[in-house]
């Protein structure tokens, strides 16, 4: 599926036209801090992953986050997924960016929540799981306001920003949405 739809607001699986936005919004100075180091920002990074989202759509997913304006759907951040174990069905979340003009409305819990049924309803996963370096206390709160729960902590896991931080896990599995 190319289009999450939700209400005011879907996930489109990113395309070639939207390289301008998501390389603006990764490299934001008020983004790029919290984004996983490991991830691309430039121009030649992000084509790649668009282009791998479009050929392995249950394994890899790069979307833009869109608000619907007086009838125009607006870019407003990005979100995305990668296969992380296929016996399991496992899937690592990450890479949810919500440009500054757009924050503040909890876009990124409703976008985090549409992305959620999607890949275990829709391409069927079992467990989401994401990782969120320690001093990014919005972000937490964030993925506790989206239902994942929090499993721990790896200690001083990662070199960011010149010292050793904490990576947060969280995960959600597919019962926790079940009525």
């Amino acid at each position: 599926m190319s289009v999450v739809p939700g209400e005011g607001l879907r996930l489109r699986r990113a395309g070639p036209d939207d390289i301008d936005f998501l390389t603006e919004l990764m490299t934001h100075e008020e983004v790029e801090p919290y984004l996983a180091g490991s991830r691309p920002r430039d121009r030649d990074g992000l084509l790649e992953e668009i282009d791998r989202s479009r050929r392995e759509p249950e394994q890899f997913g790069r979307f833009v986050i869109e608000v619907e304006r007086g009838g125009v759907w607006r870019r407003a951040g990005a979100m995305g997924f990668e296969l992380a174990n296929r016996r399991s069905r496992i899937a690592n979340l990450g890479n949810l960016a919500i440009h500054p003009d757009f924050r503040g409305r909890h876009l990124s819990d409703e976008a985090a929540k549409l992305l959620q049924r999607h890949l275990l309803f829709d391409v069927g996963f079992h467990r989401l799981q994401l990782e969120i370096y320690g001093f990014n206390e919005r972000a937490q709160r964030h993925a506790e306001r989206a239902g994942f729960i929090r499993e721990g902590a790896r200690r001083r896991a990662y070199w960011r920003h010149g010292e050793w931080v904490d990576g947060v896990i969280y995960g959600l599995v597919r019962e926790d949405l079940e009525p």
